[in-house]
């Protein structure tokens, strides 16, 4: 219906007549405006009505339309999971064997327990409740009659006396230690947050000392430029490594003053061969580049640094840069990184932030997008501006050679070399920068099997080197607040508890308290506090808020993969020290997808892209098939992946929902539901793409 204007009716009852006003205007198209009375100008005429009720249709059409699009949808969503279900759990189709033994270690094995308590309970409560077996006080009673329902019935009364007596008080006690955990940590991140908003609201940012480094000497302008290496170091980078060397080749430097090192590791004949054909050709354009390769691959990225490090003509570089395989920097990368090292002889470090060209993909990279763009946003920004310190991200960053020297170097000992060199540093009193407005563009892992074995690398490998750095720490020069910030803050805090209360807390405490109702978990521990840590996480990527909700479960399921990470690099397990080169997809950039078209189009080749895709190399790989006799053919088929531990507390929780039932738990019931099913969705290996 249309709106109803009191205004208009009083001044309808009361008769009033409108007074005529004139008002000049300067535009000569309008001479004079009249206005009549409220009556003739306000009031809803019969075709206003016709339209607003038209509207209203309209508007009523269009949200049951969206609501009949949600259900399906998550009718859609629903047979997608019990379709998986069935083919790959059921009839075991197109599903791949574990690589990893996973399922055999203890982890495993405890949740497989606590799942096997949890249905056997959730059967007899069931049973108790139906019958009516209530006890406010329990205490041991002798039935006067030996039945079988009699014995149950004092089996059940004994199991909650025993519950109340000797496992409430525990339960209680340890859900408490894990609230406060997760109350620290929140007011850490509560605070990195106030932090960035400061930062922002005073445009507080590194400013060099000098804009640029070209000197005012007419014939040699470019003598005030630094010698920079650039490395570049892979490992069977097959789908990326040509844009990597194209973009890094492509930076805007003095070609005397900058060498590129290929440091290939890869074991894999034919992209030897490609790797080789693309840095020739590079050479062949007055790019000074060299390709090196080791026969011996120890030590990983770390041993492949350290021995390019090692080279005699090192010596003659002021700063050296680092690249993964499937970064694409920026032309003027060195140009906006560089000059901050002028007039600063304290600054080791100069990091820039990481871009990702293929984070709208699929779900998993939307949600990896909203992590990583925290992390560089929030905590390496304020960490930076604030205190000169954080973790180096092993590529896409500057580094004094002499800082790099007076460190240590590279060692290897974690799987963590970028943080474990940066840690050393810190305790010799180098400084950091982080550039937030210097991009480097990258790939996020497209498939669950690799993003999960890239975080298993990344939380392990900060709990060994807490082990090795705390006696160093303790012995430093460096103040006692720095050190109590290296301690609490980077190590402990946010590489330990966060993992250890995110598992114990959501994941056995929360379950469990459905079986112990005695202990309890209050909803603004389980709903409250998570939304907004999560709210304050996606803030930083404003166009990832529909993802809100499943990226608060989709972390809640990281945390037994963190969880298991972080206790073996703790107690220094064998799964610690396994390094698994992180899978490329070879996603282009927009410049490199417009220069593979004109590639594919037919046009002479003097108007192709420079940064189009490499002929020399496809050549020499073809001449060399040619010599050889034809291979059979392997078709690798994508199949999927069962994640045991995954789908063992997936069931776990959804029977911890069901248990809640009975106590009417309603917030509860609906984030274990909710959390169950992400649980499954992700054991069912359904996020992501699949792992070929």
């Amino acid at each position: 219906m249309p709106p109803n204007f009191d205004f208009v009716d009083w001044w309808n009852k009361e008769s009033h007549r409108g007074t005529p006003v004139v008002v000049k205007m300067e535009n000569p198209n309008w001479s004079m405006l009249e206005l009549e009375s409220p009556k003739t100008s306000f009031a809803p005429s019969e075709k206003d009505k016709g339209k607003n009720a038209k509207q209203l249709t309209w508007v009523l059409l269009l949200k049951a339309h969206r609501a009949a699009g949600c259900v399906a949808w998550m009718a859609l969503g629903l047979w997608t999971v019990l379709n998986a279900i069935k083919k790959r759990l059921i009839l075991k189709q197109d599903v791949a064997t574990q690589s990893d033994k996973g399922h055999k270690g203890k982890l495993y094995k405890f949740i497989t327990g606590f799942l096997t308590f949890a249905v056997c309970m959730l059967v007899f409560e069931i049973a108790a409740h139906l019958m009516g077996w209530h006890f406010s006080r329990p205490q041991f009673h002798i039935p006067s009659t030996l039945s079988f329902q009699s014995l149950l019935q004092t089996v059940y009364q004994t199991w909650v006396w025993v519950r109340l007596k000797y496992i409430a008080p525990p339960l209680q006690m340890l859900a408490d230690g894990c609230i406060v955990l997760f109350l620290i940590q929140s007011a850490d991140r509560v605070i990195l947050c106030l932090g960035c908003a400061w930062i922002k609201i005073k445009d507080l940012k590194p400013i060099p000392k000098k804009e640029t480094l070209e000197s005012d000497d007419a014939e040699n302008p470019y003598s005030a430029y630094p010698m920079v290496l650039l490395q570049i170091p892979m490992c069977n980078e097959r789908e990326v490594y040509e844009q990597s060397i194209s973009a890094v080749c492509q930076i805007e430097w003095p070609r005397d003053r900058m060498l590129v090192q290929v440091l290939d590791d890869s074991d894999d004949e034919d992209t030897q061969m490609l790797i080789k054909a693309e840095v020739q050709k590079w050479h062949m354009k007055g790019i000074n580049i060299i390709y090196r390769h080791r026969l011996i691959r120890t030590g990983y990225k770390a041993g492949n640094l350290k021995s390019a490090m090692n080279c005699d003509y090192v010596k003659d570089y002021e700063y050296v840069t680092i690249f993964d395989a499937d970064f694409q920097p920026k032309s003027d990368f060195l140009k906006r990184t560089i000059p901050h090292f002028t007039d600063q002889p304290e600054l080791a470090l100069v990091q820039s932030r990481w871009t990702f060209v293929n984070r709208d993909e699929n779900l998993l990279t939307r949600l990896q997008n909203i992590n990583l763009s925290f992390h560089f946003e929030v905590e390496q920004q304020v960490n930076g501006i604030f205190i000169n310190f954080f973790g180096f991200n092993g590529t896409a960053g500057v580094w004094r050679i002499k800082a790099l020297e007076d460190s240590g170097g590279w060692l290897e000992r974690t799987t963590v070399e970028d943080m474990d060199v940066a840690v050393r540093a810190h305790l010799k009193g180098w400084k950091f920068i982080f550039l937030n407005d210097v991009e480097c563009l990258c790939e996020l892992p497209e498939s669950y099997e690799t993003y999960r074995k890239q975080q298993h690398r990344w939380h392990s490998g900060p709990m060994q080197l807490f082990r090795l750095c705390l006696p160093d720490i303790i012995t430093s020069k460096i103040s006692l607040w720095k050190k109590g910030n290296l301690v609490f803050l980077f190590f402990l805090l946010r590489k330990l508890i966060l993992p250890f209360y995110s598992f114990t807390l959501f994941c056995i405490i929360l379950p469990l308290t459905m079986f112990v109702p005695e202990a309890q978990l209050p909803a603004w521990v389980v709903c409250y506090i998570p939304a907004i840590m999560s709210f304050l996480n996606v803030f930083p990527a404003p166009k990832s808020f529909p993802f809100l909700v499943p990226y608060l479960l989709f972390e809640n399921t990281m945390s037994v993969t963190k969880f298991n990470a972080m206790i073996s690099g703790l107690f220094q397990m064998s799964s610690s020290y396994e390094w698994v080169v992180t899978k490329k997809s070879g996603r282009a950039s927009e410049t490199d997808l417009a220069s593979l078209v004109e590639k594919e189009s037919p046009q002479p080749p003097t108007l192709r892209h420079n940064r189009g895709t490499s002929e020399s190399g496809l050549d020499v790989l073809a001449k060399l098939k040619e010599q050889q006799p034809p291979a059979p053919v392997v078709v690798k088929k994508k199949v999927n992946r069962l994640y045991r531990k995954e789908l063992a507390l997936a069931f776990l929780l959804l029977t911890a929902a069901a248990r809640s039932l009975l106590s009417a738990q309603g917030v509860h019931f609906y984030f274990l539901l909710f959390q169950g099913v992400s649980f499954l969705v992700v054991g069912l290996d359904l996020i992501g793409e699949q792992a070929s």
